[in-house]
């Protein structure tokens, strides 16, 4: 996955769906790690639906964990006046914290992972808003498995 910037929503999904746990985790603990996610959050912001958003105001932190050395990335997603923004530089305090390895945030964003099994099963955190978190599906446009 070297030039991900030219693979769309679609084509991400399909890698991923077919990517092994194993390919998954090996990006994930790699070099392509920070790719990767600065490009799936960079975007957050053209996936955001704020026909869907109605009132909602909130500080999204998503903690992913499955860095090499064991730790984690975070995220800032802001989610304001029908305007969604992001930072890997998180600055205010969250509405809204979800923790999930980094596997796992991939398949759930290609649509592959049930997030609320996920969440069932402890692989995806929710510490916040709850109500935010069950509604954060119909907030963005993501492939659907």
């Amino acid at each position: 996955m070297t030039d991900f910037g030219s693979v769309d929503p679609q084509q991400f999904a399909a890698m991923v769906k077919a990517a092994s746990k194993d390919e998954l985790q090996a990006m994930m603990a790699g070099d392509e790690r920070a790719k990767v996610l600065d490009e799936i959050f960079n975007r957050f912001p053209s996936q955001f639906r704020a026909d869907r958003a109605g009132n909602t105001n909130a500080v999204i932190h998503w903690n992913i964990g499955g860095k090499a050395d064991g730790g984690s990335d975070t995220y800032e997603v802001v989610i304001a006046d029908g305007t969604c923004a992001v930072s890997p530089t998180p600055a205010a305090p969250p509405t809204l914290e979800v923790a999930i390895g980094g596997v796992d945030f991939l398949q759930l964003l290609a649509g592959t992972g049930n997030p609320m099994m996920m969440f069932m099963t402890g692989k995806l955190k929710a510490k916040g808003d709850l109500g935010l978190a069950a509604n954060l599906q119909n907030l963005f446009d993501l492939p659907k498995g």
